[in-house]
């Protein structure tokens, strides 16, 4: 996993480096992206699902950073999603996700186990089976 650092909309740090020890699925989005946006609701649900035993991080790509993703997630509902963004595109560049959305399942080591470009339906069968397969249940 890329030691690269985002932000929250308070201009909190997280280094990714620093997730070691739980499975990450990271995420990859923008406000302008209509398959990401579809993907939220369903990536918040599967962050509740797995609460504890995965943690799903979503992290903006809007170059805007704050200015578009705080009123995205004021107009949104999520029990889990946090609003991490990128906006200086390391995170993006260090992942290699020319595709939005590109999302990225790490272990607990922060070893790469498998990615997705583009639209994926998170509350499959094969998702979850998927999913659970890499974190080892």
């Amino acid at each position: 996993m890329p030691a690269s650092n985002v932000r929250n909309l308070d201009n909190s740090v997280l280094n990714m480096g620093a997730l070691q020890g739980t499975p990450v699925l990271v995420n990859l989005w923008a406000t302008w992206c209509a398959p990401c946006v579809k993907e939220m609701p369903l990536l918040d649900e599967l962050a509740v699902d797995y609460v504890g035993r995965l943690r799903v991080l979503t992290v903006s790509q809007d170059m805007q950073g704050a200015e578009r993703v705080g009123p995205f997630f004021a107009e949104q509902d999520y029990s889990m999603l946090e609003p991490w963004m990128d906006p200086d595109g390391e995170l993006g560049t260090a992942i290699g996700g020319g595709v939005m959305p590109t999302t990225v399942l790490y272990d607990a080591m922060g070893q790469e186990i498998w990615r997705v470009a583009g639209d994926y339906d998170w509350s499959s069968e094969d998702a979850r089976a998927a999913i659970d397969e890499a974190i080892g249940e």
